[in-house]
């Protein structure tokens, strides 16, 4: 089998994706190795905003900036657990550098920066993320269950949660009603 890495990509799920949690998703794949994949679903707002984030975690927060912006359901793996996708990368304690400017956190420390009315110029904070083990998403990808395509990172800082599925199938060209719920090979 052919080796792709999809950092750095967009996961779309296809419509006839059975598991709820992927149903619709879009997902910003962080790493992706021969020992599996992760990644963050980022259409998935959880009605939580930032400042509610860092109530419920007793951070004070004094950047108002992002205090509004949502917070979202990264995956079904460590629900419990926070990470911050974030612009430029920064120097935190546990960062995974997905592209040069571009870091993925996990420590509480970017948090607290933040609290303190400094931390990353940008971010998107999800609970959770979505990970696979080695073969599992080449596998998902050879039943058609998802596109890929090259993650524009904007659709993820600029647009609501709500149109980014969309403009992500954009991206390759598609509209959704051009998509069958039905998978077949050649």
């Amino acid at each position: 089998m052919e080796t792709i890495n999809l950092s750095r990509q967009f996961l779309i799920a296809m419509p006839a994706m059975a598991d709820p949690l992927f149903a619709r998703a879009l997902v910003f794949v962080c790493d992706h190795s021969d020992q599996g994949a992760m990644g963050v679903i980022v259409n998935r707002p959880l009605g939580m905003d930032v400042r509610t984030l860092f109530e419920q975690v007793d951070i004070e927060l004094k950047r108002e900036d992002v205090a509004g912006q949502e917070v979202h359901f990264g995956g079904p793996v460590q629900t419990d657990r926070g990470f911050v996708l974030h612009q430029p990368l920064g120097n935190w304690q546990s960062t995974l550098a997905v592209e040069d400017d571009l870091g993925l956190t996990t420590s509480k420390d970017v948090l607290l920066a933040v609290g303190d009315g400094e931390g990353p110029d940008r971010m998107f904070i999800t609970l959770g993320y979505a990970g696979w083990e080695a073969g599992q998403l080449e596998g998902e990808l050879a039943q058609n269950a998802w596109l890929t395509v090259e993650a524009d990172i904007e659709l993820i800082f600029q647009l609501p949660a709500e149109k980014r599925y969309d403009a992500a199938l954009g991206l390759l060209g598609i509209d959704m009603a051009m998509l069958s719920d039905t998978a077949g090979h050649a």
